[in-house]
């Protein structure tokens, strides 16, 4: 009987992700939904043939109610379906001024994370699809925040990879049907109160209906473009810094002269790169204090720009600086 195709498409997509993994074990990040499914089935039939170990972790947010028996579940499924080890974990969630799906996803890949280092693992796989990734695109476009996010998820970063960014959903669980694996569907999906599930559900349906079939292969393929062109300014701006940072330790600062001699789009990303290392939690520093930062540098206003991470910047002569935000008491 020929190979399913979608089944193929999955398998081929993990082996290649994990070519040069050699003996290591693989930790795989399983919610019991088709995309993690097929993900930890395809890595485990993989690992028949190759010298690694296959784990699967699912973590317990604690968010829904009975999320413990689910993960329970899950578990036991990851179990049936041949992982050489199973983990699940549950963690808490803590907003802290963000929205609950990015408290969740940062909870999450820090528990994954010390799971990898408990196993002395440097690999863990994501089962994020070539429809997430277009539904990451759409919603960076309505916030307009610039080519950065545009450029949806990236491939690998960290002990992360996600395989499956040139699979489909529709893929991932034809691979499931044809592997008699039954999934989960989280119900957070189908819920219009969250804006990913608006864009699944409402808009990107419109956008194919509209312009056409292959919108989400667009979306994801504008993705790579720009993260190629990110990935190029980025490096340009890394050594722009170096080029323009002065002194050391509570010394150091940025040429504020030197900085303008760099075309805007590196100019700001220098910026963006400062900040961060003086404190500037990445997933807090917005477009619009990069700008500040600018005016900064350019004297255009005040003298001195409150960041996120109670990090403030400030003008001291001819170079711009960062200390610790004094807290009132």
């Amino acid at each position: 009987m020929p190979l399913d195709p979608a089944l193929a498409a999955v398998r081929v997509a993990v082996r290649r992700a994990l070519a040069d993994v050699g003996g290591h074990c693989v930790l795989v990040a399983c919610s019991g939904g088709a995309d993690s499914l097929a993900l930890l089935a395809a890595s485990v039939f993989e690992g028949r043939r190759e010298p690694w170990r296959v784990v699967g972790v699912t973590v317990d947010h604690g968010l829904q109610g009975g999320s413990r028996r689910h993960a329970d579940a899950v578990v036991a499924q990851m179990a049936s379906l041949g992982a050489d080890e199973t983990v699940g974990v549950r963690v808490r969630v803590e907003t802290s001024g963000q929205g609950p799906e990015a408290a969740a996803r940062e909870a999450r890949y820090a528990v994954l994370e010390e799971v990898a280092d408990r196993f002395g693992s440097d690999v863990v796989l994501l089962g994020h699809t070539l429809d997430d990734q277009a539904e990451t695109v759409l919603l960076g476009l309505t916030r307009g925040s610039g080519g950065r996010s545009l450029a949806g998820m990236r491939r690998a970063f960290g002990p992360f990879r996600r395989p499956l960014l040139d699979v489909t959903r529709a893929q991932t669980r034809a691979a499931c049907r044809a592997e008699g694996v039954e999934w989960w569907q989280d119900p957070h999906n189908e819920d219009p109160r969250f804006t990913r599930a608006r864009v699944r559900h409402r808009v990107l349906p419109v956008l194919e209906e509209q312009l056409g079939p292959g919108v989400a292969a667009t979306l994801a393929r504008t993705a790579d473009l720009l993260r190629e062109d990110m990935s190029a300014l980025d490096s340009l701006a890394e050594a722009a810094l170096a080029g323009v940072r002065t002194g050391a330790g509570p010394e150091v600062g940025i040429d504020a002269a030197a900085l303008d001699t760099q075309v805007p789009a590196v100019a700001t990303r220098v910026l963006r790169l400062a900040a961060v290392e003086a404190g500037c939690p990445p997933s807090e520093l917005f477009r619009v204090h990069v700008a500040a930062l600018a005016d900064l540098v350019q004297g255009v206003s005040g003298r001195q720009v409150q960041l996120p991470g109670r990090v403030t910047a400030y003008r001291d002569g001819d170079l711009l600086r960062f200390r610790g935000t004094a807290v009132s008491g």
